[in-house]
């Protein structure tokens, strides 16, 4: 059985639907087991500034798919909950990254394993702290990127009243 964990974010319409909606249809798919969600949290847009709040969670997973077949599930989620790419780091209904799987280390041009922008995003850290924290990259605790983080980077993320079941 593999473990991975999930990060999610939206920031277009109804967001709170949007996400539940997103861990309804992972937790539906019979080769999925969510194991643990995180916190909501509300962040300011990153990258593109120029955009609504998002909320983001993480989620820890098992699942017996290979990593290509997780994301493809990523993807279909995405369609399924009708997220457009249009702009890079843009508006969007739903994301869904595949963050870490298994200790697994990839530089494939469709999925960089651990995700490559974690370290920066204190709206990934944060969540993934409350999943698990002894997740680690490059042989360091995701905790020592939160740290390096600005206080400002940090306090941008906001716990958002909202409690997702599974």
């Amino acid at each position: 059985m593999n473990k991975a964990y999930l990060g999610l974010g939206t920031n277009m319409g109804n967001r709170e639907n949007y996400l539940r909606k997103a861990v309804e249809i992972i937790n539906n798919n019979q080769e999925i087991k969510i194991l643990k969600v995180s916190k909501v949290y509300e962040t300011k847009a990153w990258g593109l500034k120029e955009q609504d709040d998002f909320l983001n969670l993480c989620v820890e997973i098992e699942t017996e798919l290979n990593p290509k077949e997780l994301l493809e599930v990523c993807h279909k989620v995405e369609e399924k909950l009708n997220r457009v790419r249009t702009i890079r780091w843009g508006p969007r209904t739903i994301d869904v990254d595949i963050l870490f799987f298994n200790d697994m280390l990839s530089l494939d041009e469709n999925l960089t394993l651990p995700h490559p922008r974690i370290k920066e995003r204190a709206f990934v850290l944060i969540p993934l702290m409350d999943l698990n924290t002894n997740l680690i990259i490059d042989n360091k605790p995701i905790s020592y990127y939160l740290n390096k983080l600005s206080k400002d980077e940090i306090e941008e993320v906001k716990e958002f009243n909202m409690n997702i079941q599974i």
